[in-house]
């Protein structure tokens, strides 16, 4: 992304040539010949560096107050430029919030390195310590941007689905690792012209152009599942699953890190600000997400009639299978004042119903009939149940055993009734993702 170099001197020839002296394929470089104008320029392309000139009636050190208090949450490198070489007017700008100063007439040379030098210091402060990628600040700087500029674009939102459980199970450090491995595939999927960065430690944003967004996703699909293995130890590549570890979440099932994109295009729709850009991709990148495969979706223009979308209905259904009245009825009393419905299954067969249940909480039974694992086996084979998650508590202490049935949790019994109803929380919210 070209960087934004904002001048504000009302002097004709000397801001046209400093203009010279600085613009690059790296560096575009924005005159403003009066201080309204100035303010509007400055909320609508966030320069990384305006220089001030004292050409103006107003006071340079004034002037520079007024800005810094206007950019506070960018913060623009303010570079001043004076007639005056007095130490005291120095003091007082750089007091003011300038960052440098420099007195005309300026060398020409010194002029160019000190700008060069000033805008490489803050790109690179605002590059990830892990990725060396601009962070959400930069990219959403550059969001904004590319948004008012008259030229087709397109955005493609980039999100590690299973990061966090992947982190949990693998360390930090591995999870490192497989971060730095993906950037660079994003990197290698782009030219010079275009941009990426983060949003998230496990979302990448791009910024490219509208013919090459679906080659690109493409790639990046291919790519992503083509090493994702390398990533995983054995056991867990022959599980096909990862089992996290830990107090909060032993025994819960995770699906492997797959990538989501999510990709719009100006030529489809205009949009007017940031916030409408990453609103429609977030919800563009829930539709894409599969749950073990990376997937891709692109808005194209639509064909509407009366009454074709409907808003998803919320599902809180519940089944449950308990052989423990008491702990049954404890279970179906606080569930129903949590607000789900529930529904008590008195033996283990599937049942013929209205709507799938969001969830199934199943008794896994005794050690030599293991009922519940059966109905598990069952549940997950038959079309209506297959997404539906399922929580087994179980005196049976084999998480394998019990994962490897198709459930998403497993619960060793006895069990808090304050953890169960948690995870009966997470498990429906992700069903209804």
């Amino acid at each position: 992304m070209q960087s934004v170099t904002l001048i504000i001197d009302k002097r004709l020839e000397l801001s046209t040539k400093y203009k010279k002296l600085l613009e690059s394929d790296s560096n575009k470089v924005v005159i403003s010949r009066d201080l309204i104008t100035s303010i509007k320029i400055i909320k609508d392309t966030e320069p990384d560096l305006i220089i001030i000139s004292d050409s103006f009636n107003n006071d340079l050190s004034d002037f520079c107050k007024q800005v810094r208090a206007l950019t506070y949450n960018m913060r623009p490198v303010i570079v001043a430029l004076s007639k005056s070489a007095d130490f005291n007017d120095r003091i007082n700008v750089l007091n003011s919030g300038a960052d440098d100063f420099l007195s005309e007439p300026v060398n020409p040379k010194e002029f160019q390195v000190r700008i060069k030098a000033h805008l490489r210091r803050e790109y690179e402060s605002n590059l990830d310590i892990k990725q060396f990628l601009p962070n959400q600040n930069y990219t959403l700087r550059a969001i904004k941007r590319k948004m008012t500029q008259n030229e087709p674009w397109a955005m493609m939102y980039i999100s590690i689905e299973n990061f966090e459980e992947y982190k949990q199970a693998y360390t930090e450090i591995a999870s490192d690792k497989l971060l730095q491995t993906y950037s660079a595939i994003v990197k290698a999927s782009l030219t010079e012209n275009d941009f990426v960065g983060q949003l998230k430690e496990n979302v990448f944003f791009v910024i490219t152009h509208p013919l090459k967004v679906e080659s690109v996703s493409k790639f990046l699909t291919f790519a992503f599942d083509s090493v994702v293995n390398k990533f995983y130890a054995e056991h867990d590549l022959s599980r096909g699953y990862m089992i996290l570890q830990g107090d909060e979440f032993a025994g819960k099932r995770a699906n492997f890190v797959h990538f989501t994109i999510s990709a719009i295009t100006n030529e489809v729709k205009e949009y007017t600000t940031t916030e409408q850009i990453l609103n429609t991709l977030i919800q563009l990148n829930a539709l894409a997400d599969m749950p073990n495969k990376s997937n891709y979706l692109i808005d194209r223009p639509k064909i509407s009639g009366l009454n074709s979308v409907q808003e998803p209905i919320y599902n809180n259904n519940i089944l449950i299978y308990e052989t423990d009245d008491a702990l049954c009825t404890l279970l179906t009393t606080i569930l129903n004042i949590q607000g789900y419905q529930t529904k008590v299954m008195s033996e283990y067969t599937i049942p013929e119903l209205e709507q799938t249940p969001a969830l199934v909480i199943v008794d896994a039974g005794n050690i030599e009939k293991q009922n519940g694992l059966n109905l598990c086996y069952k549940l997950k084979s038959t079309e209506e149940f297959k997404n539906t998650k399922i929580i087994v508590t179980s005196i049976i202490h084999d998480k394998e055993l019990v994962l490897n049935t198709g459930a998403d949790l497993y619960l060793p019994k006895p069990y808090e009734v304050s953890n169960l109803i948690k995870w009966v929380d997470n498990l429906i919210r992700e069903f209804n993702k």
